[in-house]
């Protein structure tokens, strides 16, 4: 499933969403792909928007991986984010 389609079945089906979600972050988990691990943690912030831990721990995963992947302009918006949450 594509980063688009994945990100449409977030604002169609929810409970498949949450499955297929969690396909991606698992089978990209360990593949050194830092921006695409960003990218599903970015898209898990926004599904669980209204579960504050699950929220949290996303945010935080999205904020290390766009550090590692060197991205400047996303790492200082998710710290922004992070903050705002009093989360750093």
């Amino acid at each position: 499933m594509t980063f688009e389609e994945l990100s449409g079945l977030i604002e169609t089906d929810r409970e498949a969403a949450e499955i297929a979600l969690d396909q991606a972050l698992r089978d990209t988990h360990g593949t050194g792909d830092a921006p695409g691990m960003m990218g599903l943690h970015k898209l898990a912030v926004r599904f669980w928007k209204d579960d504050a831990r699950q929220k949290s721990f996303h945010l935080t995963h999205a904020y290390i991986y766009a550090l590692e992947s060197g991205d400047w302009e996303s790492s200082d918006a998710l710290y922004v984010e992070l903050a705002a949450e009093g989360r750093i």
